[in-house]
């Protein structure tokens, strides 16, 4: 009798552990790459290529997309795209061989000697319309004209003047030359090994850390970047919305075509 309790007890977890791992999925596939995380590895990063690696890197906790459902995360691959005072950090991966997507870009703007702005933006594909990210700095003032105490302290976001990042230095250098990644499907670095993706709710815990010191905004501030990027983006065919708004992978396996859905949780 305890053996079918034990049994019976077995298969109710099994149920229920599916279920919960079934249901623990981002709202939008792009939430499986942290943009925030992109532009804390970005911020720090001496060059493309060393950013490039640095966001394939398991332990940098950016990635956890697999958009081709074959079990391992995608390798991303960066491209700029210059227009005089004006650079878009491109941020792909390859479905198949023949079909690439663009998950992210980063625009960034000259606007003073010594100033320079940028925005990430995620790929409309794989996010939500216009899902912005910046980073931000907070301005604290005294007001000594405020009640019986005499002072208040407030606190204002205000926009960061990028210009002394050393990826953003690096790419307004003269002698820079626009970066290419060299890899692509088939064909990728020797030191990067694909790792399983981990659930979305436990990706989201290890990359809190990014949400610190940016944010999501409504506001697009590089707008010339926008219009250089347009015509150049890459969106692959076997990534489709339905009238839901569910993102849609599509497969080619074996002459096969496999169908996901990626179901929306209603959490982050």
């Amino acid at each position: 009798m305890k053996k079918i309790q034990f049994l019976f007890l077995l298969f109710v977890l099994g149920i229920a552990t599916g279920y919960s791992q079934e249901n623990d999925q981002p709202n939008q596939i792009g939430d499986n790459f942290s943009l925030e995380g992109a532009l804390a590895i970005f911020k720090e990063a001496q060059s493309l290529e060393e950013f490039e690696k640095a966001i394939n890197d398991e332990k940098s906790n950016v990635n956890n997309l697999d958009l081709n459902n074959d079990g391992e995360i995608d390798y991303i691959t960066v491209l700029d795209i210059t227009d005089k005072n004006t650079h878009v950090i491109v941020l792909s991966t390859f479905v198949d061989k023949n079909e690439k997507q663009d998950i992210a870009t980063i625009g960034i703007e000259k606007t003073g000697n010594e100033e320079a702005q940028l925005q990430i933006e995620g790929d409309s594909d794989l996010y939500g319309e216009n899902t912005i990210v910046e980073p931000f700095d907070v301005n604290e003032k005294v007001d000594k004209n405020h009640g019986p105490n005499g002072f208040e302290l407030t606190a204002t976001r205000v926009v960061v003047n990028v210009w002394f990042w050393p990826s953003v230095r690096f790419l307004y250098a003269p002698t820079y030359v626009a970066w290419v990644s060299p890899f692509h499907w088939g064909y990728y670095p020797r030191w990067w090994k694909p790792w399983k993706p981990f659930h979305h709710t436990v990706f989201f815990t290890r990359c809190a850390s990014h949400r610190v010191y940016f944010h999501k905004t409504n506001l697009r501030r590089v707008t010339v970047a926008r219009a250089v990027y347009a015509p150049k983006r890459k969106s692959t065919t076997l990534i489709v919305k339905n009238k839901r708004g569910t993102t849609v992978v599509r497969k080619n396996n074996r002459g096969n075509t496999k169908v996901v859905k990626v179901k929306r949780s209603g959490r982050r």
